[in-house]
């Protein structure tokens, strides 16, 4: 059984999740949007390692932090995005409590790539 949720519900409870993650986190990302969609798109998952839609559940895209220069910034920049998968998330879910913490997994994990680290350093911190 999984937990299914209204678009406005999940993206009320990962504004929340976000808004409460530590705040060395939190407070360090800039110009980022946090977007929630049901599924990852086929560029999504081209751009990814997984081999299905179903396998994805967030993805950061954008110019991680490491690689801004001075010039970042000084004309208009289109926010980096951290893409929320609403449907896969929900997948291996069963209350509220358990979306939560995955919610707060995968936001971690995408500011870890924010952040300019890898997969296998992102799991290593992450210890799995």
């Amino acid at each position: 059984m999984s937990i299914e949720l209204t678009p406005e519900e999940f993206e009320a409870i990962a504004e929340d999740v976000f808004e409460h993650l530590p705040p060395p986190f939190r407070e360090s990302v800039d110009n980022v949007a946090i977007v929630v969609e049901d599924y990852p798109s086929p560029e999504d998952i081209h751009a990814t390692r997984v081999r299905s839609k179903y396998d994805l559940y967030g993805l950061y895209s954008g110019i991680s932090f490491p690689h801004r220069n001075v010039w970042y910034g000084t004309s208009p920049v289109v926010p980096d995005s951290i893409k929320l998968f609403k449907r896969n998330i929900e997948s291996i879910c069963n209350s509220e409590e358990e979306l939560r913490h995955r919610i707060a997994e995968v936001l971690l994990h995408e500011i870890g790539h924010y952040f300019g680290m890898s997969e296998d350093e992102i799991r290593r911190a992450q210890g799995t």
